[in-house]
């Protein structure tokens, strides 16, 4: 089958949950796929270097085809400027569908944002090409979340737009059972949805060689973007109160984001917080596994409480012990595979309470639950059984397309 994969997020780009792991396993079934993307600019919002904005620059990724549509580059919390953006690709999507969409039997369509789905809603539609929607956040949901300016005005028409998109899908993938639960509500048939978590990039974790620790420190890792989302406010908060009952303890801080600059202004002068940057995918690897503990937190939103922040998996497959300041979902799953200790989000207090308890507890019991988050993984959420529920999801979608397809006239 010929299978378009539209996304406007995709390698060199980080934190990409289906990736080039997920276009090659596709095309080991048997499948050829084409990416469709936009230029790389997340989480910066500035162009990679290498690139320039033109239309559909092609390139070979690691043999994975690869087609880069213009968009507005940026990445802020500026509601015009973020409208931009996902406009942007919209459009450069739409066109690609109309122009090219006939190449292919079926589309994959990643959202958000569901712009994406939109173009394929639409340009699809013309062209007779059915899609299956892989949702990772619920829109209009997370932009009130994330608490971009002017998002309020938007929740209604981008309601309306959702809903288009899913009544056009042939299928639905979502990565929680709490999204799952939301959309049925919000009137998606059920026959429609299917519940495929997501997996770790970093399933060869185990012999990733570890960072040698720092002599006399306690040290909590943090990988990611730093955004609205994350309110890691509340992380450095609680890392100042630990520091007072266990000195040793130091959290870092790894990535990058809209809150980056402010996050760091609240830190001054906190020396149990340092941050780095972004890093490498390689050396991010080595700083985790070399971690006393991993660090995990969300906004306290009834959103997120349906949301499985894709570094839960990540840091499972890890094998080391985690500490999260998250609700619902990701709390109860992390609770089930033995290697967290939770806390509510938005609590620093409490936090800061977890933060004392993995730093005074005995080493052999870390290591205990770090090898339990990695046995949950393997058994729960590995990359092989989610391919394993993908496949039949995008063969059903091209049958019912087939049958559904009109009779060619003589």
């Amino acid at each position: 089958m010929r299978i378009l994969y539209l996304t406007q997020w995709f390698e060199p780009e980080p934190n990409i949950i289906k990736g080039l792991a997920f276009v090659r396993a596709l095309e080991a079934a048997g499948h050829e796929v084409t990416v469709v993307t936009g230029f790389p600019n997340y989480p910066t919002g500035k162009l990679y270097p290498g690139y320039r904005l033109r239309w559909a620059q092609q390139e070979m990724i690691e043999g994975v085809r690869v087609v880069r549509l213009p968009l507005y580059p940026s990445h802020d919390a500026s509601s015009v400027r973020r409208s931009l953006n996902f406009l942007s690709f919209f459009l450069s999507a739409l066109l690609y569908c109309l122009m090219r969409g006939g190449r292919y039997d079926m589309a994959y369509v990643y959202h958000p944002p569901i712009t994406v789905g939109l173009a394929a809603a639409i340009g699809g539609g013309l062209r007779g090409l059915p899609f299956v929607l892989d949702i990772q956040d619920l829109w209009p949901d997370t932009l009130a979340a994330t608490g971009m300016s002017g998002a309020a005005r938007l929740v209604g028409p981008i309601g309306g737009l959702c809903r288009l998109v899913y009544a056009r899908a042939r299928a639905i993938v979502v990565q929680s059972e709490g999204m799952r639960r939301t959309l049925a509500a919000r009137g998606v048939p059920e026959r429609k949805l299917t519940v495929i978590r997501n997996w770790a990039d970093a399933e060869f974790a185990g012999t990733v060689e570890a960072d040698a620790p720092t002599p006399g420190r306690f040290t909590i890792v943090y990988g990611g973007n730093l955004g609205r989302a994350q309110a890691l406010e509340t992380v450095i908060d609680a890392a100042a109160i630990a520091a007072r009952y266990r000195p040793e303890i130091e959290v870092m801080l790894y990535g990058d984001g809209v809150d980056a600059a402010g996050l760091r202004d609240r830190a001054a002068g906190n020396p149990a917080v340092r941050f780095a940057g972004r890093v490498s995918q390689e050396r991010i690897l080595r700083v985790f596994a070399g971690a006393d503990a991993l660090l995990l937190h969300l906004r306290d939103d009834p959103l997120f409480a349906i949301t499985i922040p894709s570094k839960t998996q990540f840091y499972l497959a890890m094998g080391r012990p985690i500490i999260a300041g998250v609700a619902g979902e990701a709390a109860d799953l992390l609770r089930r595979s033995g290697a967290a200790l939770v806390a509510p989000p938005g609590d620093a207090g409490a936090l800061a309470h977890a933060f004392v308890e993995m730093a005074t507890m005995a080493a052999d019991r870390r290591a205990a639950m770090g090898v339990a988050g990695r046995r949950f993984y393997a058994e729960h959420l590995a990359f092989d059984r989610a391919m394993a529920r993908t496949l039949p999801v995008i063969a059903g979608t091209n049958r019912a397309a087939m049958m559904n397809r009109p009779a060619p006239t003589i």
